[in-house]
């Protein structure tokens, strides 16, 4: 009977067809990938574009801001120590000592009373929302009646600009001093930018002299109704310092007589003869700062876009510079508040006082790491609850501890990316639809020869080395399929040389190095190098095997040596010490490395006792003459392999060096040990003390020798 052989099925699809169709599968699976990592390299592009241009623009307003408070600090401190404001200072006491010792006319009073009543107070209860009584605002001495009778009741000038009256006319010492040092202290305030210029009694606390002529001129700091502000503050820390070099900065806090604006004070002591004769202080107001830290308000021209600013805030997380959005969009900016969860009680004050600074609130997780002096940039939520890209630091001016961020709303930092995002979905959404389709056909067409050859390489990589496939074609996944099959018999052949070959290099590995360091090895660590804060360490050293082996002829030598040290081999493997290496007729051995033991210096110690006896007992037996001369040290090493070509695992550190010292400077058939090894066996071993000897590098070292 005869075979009937099946013939081959026809092929319907060459593997061309079937190439083209995995080549199109590819093709949209390469624009996906691309899309995404494309969409991802231009976001995290995009955000650090924005994040260096925002932390460029906080440095610079920060470095602003410093510069401005530097200047300042130099200014105070040269007016301060001026014959004019010296003398000024000296004038203006006596003086006011002078006015003091006057009773005060009726009429004054009333005048007083009555300039309080009309125009001071008005203000002050509009600001503060509560019906303050006169009584706690009135001046409680001669010379404040009559000074601020003549400087401000009286004052010809209106509100604004009562710094244009020089001389009272009264004939008093006071208006006389005044008319000479008024025009100077008039024109340096100005000149340097103050909102005015005052000197403060350090005796009384009183305001001697200010340029502005506001409610606090010849007020006490101490009793009268602004003992609480920062004006005092200023003025009494620097009252107890006679230092030329001393400044005193005020943060900024609202200030009634300058109608509860924002203002800061920077204080100098006058120094006479070494005495603080008085405090020179600086009216500094909000606006200098403001306009740093807000460019002006031309944001845009600052590359801030429509949502970036810069915002300055204090150590209460209360703003001290303007936001953008309260002078672009005041609705958006209260609503935005609102849904931020601002009090209420903060909006109506901003709204009262007509401006953001010192009261609104931004707590936020930048503001906090700015004013406790960290600088960091990242994606947060602002402080009107929008996410925003922020970068933030401290600024350092000493006195006062602010912080300084520069933010854009992350909606719009990220809106060019977000177009693209768009763009390459619906690119991924074409791509998908043609990997559909083509993956449907392509299943059809491949499943049948792929499974087979499928399962061939699971079986094989399950560990079945005959796993062949079943050959059902003539095209190329036939002529795959026959390849598979020759490389699955080729790989077996090979599979035994490689075995055999891995054998015997693991062999060599571990006669070369320790386990776990050759399993490092293995597993393709580079540059092996580890740190042990506790081992101990032994160098032995034949002494006279020099003289020895050139009496005998070298296959005798190798022989001595091979013999002796391979039963020190025993024992350290016995006693869990590793070997490190022999270089001649010197041993070297460390125990507590690679693996930690916490005995390492008893096993170290019952070694060297071994190989004493060792060492007797191998040259009794060769009829020879040797000695063994051990020393021991514990401590801290450094141990790593060393090499490429030919490995060596070796150990470093002073610790080794003085076990080597220990071991040359030794006595002849004992074992010497450290003042570590000492305290750690004294009660376990007998040791005599050889006291201390010269050691190369070290000087004298404490040593003892082992009673065997």
């Amino acid at each position: 009977m005869s075979e009937t052989v099946a013939e081959p099925r026809p092929i319907r699809w060459g593997l061309a067809a079937k190439l083209f169709a995995i080549l199109l599968l590819l093709g949209a699976v390469a624009v996906l990938i691309t899309g995404v990592l494309g969409y991802i390299q231009a976001r995290e592009a995009l955000e650090r574009a924005i994040f260096d241009q925002l932390t460029a623009a906080r440095e610079t307003k920060a470095h602003q801001v410093e510069g401005y408070f530097r200047t300042v600090r130099s200014e105070m401190r040269l007016l301060a120590a001026s014959k004019m404001v010296v003398d000024a200072t000296r004038g203006f006491r006596e003086a006011v000592d002078e006015f003091d010792r006057k009773e005060v006319p009726a009429g004054v009073k009333q005048a007083v009373q009555g300039w309080y009543d009309g125009h001071y107070l008005p203000m002050v209860r509009k600001l503060l929302g509560a019906n303050v009584p006169t009584a706690e605002f009135m001046p409680v001495s001669s010379a404040a009646y009559f000074l601020q009778d003549l400087y401000i009741v009286r004052n010809p000038h209106p509100d604004g600009r009562r710094d244009l009256l020089d001389d009272a006319g009264d004939g008093s010492a006071y208006s006389k001093l005044h008319a000479v040092y008024h025009p100077l202290m008039r024109t340096a305030a100005a000149t340097l930018g103050f909102q005015d210029f005052m000197i403060v009694d350090p005796r009384t606390g009183r305001v001697i002299y200010t340029v502005d002529k506001d409610p606090d001129f010849a007020t006490s700091l101490r009793a009268g109704p602004y003992r609480q502000s920062n004006l005092a503050a200023a003025a009494a820390r620097c009252a107890s310092a006679p230092d030329p070099s001393a400044t005193c900065l005020e943060d900024f806090s609202p200030y009634l007589p300058a109608e509860g604006l924002p203002s800061a004070f920077m204080a100098a002591p006058v120094i006479d003869q070494g005495v603080v004769t008085g405090v020179l202080i600086a009216e500094l107001s909000i606006e200098e700062i403001d306009s740093i830290v807000t460019g002006g308000r031309r944001w845009r021209n600052e590359g801030f876009r429509s949502t970036g600013e810069a915002y300055l805030v204090g150590p209460d997380f209360r703003v001290r510079s303007s936001g953008r959005s309260f002078f672009e969009n005041r609705d958006r900016y209260f609503s935005e508040l609102r849904a931020g969860g601002a009090p209420e009680e903060d909006i109506a004050a901003i709204q009262r006082f007509g401006s953001p600074i010192l009261h609104q609130h931004a707590d936020t997780s930048a503001t906090r790491a700015a004013v406790g002096g960290v600088e960091g940039f990242g994606e947060i939520v602002g402080y009107r609850g929008i996410p925003t890209l922020a970068s933030w630091g401290p600024v350092r001016v000493s006195g006062v501890k602010w912080g300084l961020v520069a933010k854009i709303d992350s909606d719009e930092a990220f809106a060019p990316v977000y177009r693209l995002k768009r763009d390459l979905m619906i690119v991924g959404a074409i791509a998908f639809l043609v990997v559909i389709v083509t993956g449907a056909w392509l299943s059809r067409s491949l499943l049948g020869p792929l499974r087979d050859l499928t399962a061939g390489v699971r079986r094989f990589a399950a560990g079945d080395h005959e796993a062949h496939v079943p050959v059902r074609s003539r095209d190329e996944i036939g002529q795959l399929c026959l390849a598979f099959n020759g490389m699955i018999d080729d790989l077996n052949q090979k599979n035994l040389v490689i075995e055999s070959k891995n054998r015997e290099n693991e062999e060599l590995l571990l006669n070369v190095l320790p386990a776990p360091i050759a399993n490092r090895l293995r597993g393709g660590e580079k540059g092996i190098a580890d740190g042990f804060a506790e081992v101990t360490v032994a160098f032995a050293d034949l002494v006279g095997f020099t003289q020895l082996s050139s009496e005998m002829p070298p296959a005798e030598v190798v022989t001595l040596l091979n013999g002796l040290f391979t039963r020190f081999d025993v024992a350290a493997s016995e006693l869990g010490i590793e070997k490190i290496k022999t270089v001649g007729d010197a041993y070297m051995a460390v125990c507590g490395l690679p693996v930690p033991v916490p005995n390492h210096a008893e096993r170290m110690v019952r070694m060297a006792i071994r190989m004493v006896h060792i060492t007797r007992e191998h040259a009794m037996e060769h009829g020879v003459s040797m000695k063994l001369r051990v020393g021991i040290n514990s401590g801290p090493v450094v141990a790593g392999v060393i090499g490429k070509s030919k490995y060596i695992y070796d150990l470093w550190g002073d610790t080794v060096n003085l076990a080597s010292r220990m071991e040359s400077g030794g006595i002849p058939d004992s074992v010497q040990v450290t003042r570590p090894v000492y305290e750690k066996l004294k009660d376990q071993f007998v040791f005599e003390a050889r006291g201390e000897i010269e050691v190369k590098g070290k000087g004298n070292v404490e040593a003892w020798v082992l009673r065997l």
